[in-house]
């Protein structure tokens, strides 16, 4: 397994918009059509503009592909046109990509 997680930046006072088409639009529609399992989307307790979440895939291979496919998903580039008319949402962007170093490892 490879996991991801991604950290975004919003624009100044774009925050709530940011994460509202992430809950709203990605992480209902097009995560699922393009093979992309969310395993959690974090915000901080106290507002930072920032929104973290955590995807898993079956290879690094899948990770690109699905990637790949989503970054040239026609709905979703129409959805990301309908929600920046006023400008982008993101400023930043960070992406971790990892692999568990021992599988089936228990720490307690």
């Amino acid at each position: 397994m490879v996991y991801e997680i991604r950290v975004y930046e919003a624009v100044e006072g774009r925050a709530d918009a940011m994460r509202r088409r992430f809950v709203g639009e990605v992480a209902k529609k097009f995560f699922p059509r393009h093979g992309i399992e969310l395993v959690g989307a974090f915000k901080a307790p106290e507002e930072d503009g920032k929104f973290t979440y955590m995807t898993r895939f079956a290879s690094e291979d899948a990770r690109k592909a699905a990637w790949a496919s989503f970054a040239a998903d026609a709905d979703w580039v129409a959805v990301k046109k309908a929600s920046e008319v006023d400008g982008p949402l993101m400023k930043a962007q960070t992406i971790s990509v990892l692999s568990p170093v021992i599988a089936g490892l228990l720490l307690g």
